[in-house]
């Protein structure tokens, strides 16, 4: 009879020891950003775990780091699900915030902008191939796990998931964040990555350049002047890589900066501080 209780004092301690490394473990799951529509998140897991978010694989690295986003009109309820490396399961329901875009009435457009000449269409369908290619890049860099920077310090001119109705079509709502400043002005890159794309003249983002920062995550910069580094560079953070300009279909000078998690479009705004607080710590020019 003692060598009975025994067997079961053993077994509950077993199953208490594991249940307390389960909880260990799922204490170390951390997610960092805002659970909001247009957010990217990092996240941390412990090594060796394998990640779905609404039963889609998420990319895990050897060190538990990964990434995902949600789009612009994403659903309100996310299943996060961790299966731990001892087979343990943590779920997390996840609550997206909704965002209030600005959407803007533009009557009065000439018929020949709203209708591009086949010749162009054709154009454009070719250079959205080519970023497709580049935004579908699936390389082991972690560089998404590093603090983000602004690419360009200056006036917001432009906001993620506006939209515009023109003649009362809507069209395609701005991916962006747009930066306004004189062409020429150098941009940085936010992140450590490497080159994927660099096309100095596409029909309607003009000078394009995407920087892929691994797990999918990449940097886009539209309406460029100027590139200065080739496909396959790797870069650093900080380092220039193109100037500002009015390339492409564009109203005047400014970087359109994008940021994609495979081929979802998200806000560059979720990985930076507010551009207003920068704004306000740098001095004024005498």
């Amino acid at each position: 009879m003692k060598v009975k209780w025994l067997l079961l004092e053993l077994v509950a301690l077993s199953c208490l020891t594991l249940l307390q490394v389960q909880q260990v473990q799922a204490a170390d799951i951390q997610l960092q950003g805002v659970l909001r529509q247009g957010a990217l998140i990092r996240a941390s897991v412990p090594v060796g775990s394998q990640v779905t978010l609404d039963g889609k694989p998420v990319k895990v690295s050897a060190a538990g780091k990964l990434a995902f986003g949600f789009d612009r009109n994403a659903p309100a309820k996310q299943t996060l699900k961790v299966t731990l490396p001892d087979g343990g399961v943590v779920t997390r329901e996840l609550t997206v915030a909704p965002q209030q875009y600005r959407i803007q009435q533009v009557k009065g457009i000439a018929k020949k902008i709203m209708q591009p000449k086949p010749k162009d269409v054709a154009r454009a369908k070719q250079d959205s191939a080519q970023v497709s290619a580049a935004r579908a890049t699936d390389s082991a860099r972690q560089d998404f796990s590093q603090d983000f920077i602004w690419p360009l310090i200056g006036r917001i001119s432009g906001v993620y998931g506006s939209q515009r109705v023109y003649n009362g079509e809507p069209g395609r709502p701005h991916f962006g964040v747009d930066v306004a400043a004189p062409t020429g002005t150098r941009v940085v890159a936010p992140a450590d990555g490497v080159i994927t794309l660099a096309v100095p003249d596409m029909f309607y983002s003009g000078g394009t350049m995407i920087i892929d920062h691994g797990h999918g995550v990449s940097s886009s910069f539209l309406h460029l002047s100027k590139l200065l580094v080739p496909v396959g560079t790797e870069v650093k953070q900080g380092q220039e890589v193109a100037e500002v300009g009015s390339t492409g279909r564009s109203t005047g000078p400014h970087l359109d900066w994008r940021i994609n998690w495979y081929q979802m479009r998200l806000d560059p705004t979720s990985v930076v501080p507010s551009m207003r607080s920068l704004l306000a710590d740098t001095p004024a020019r005498p």
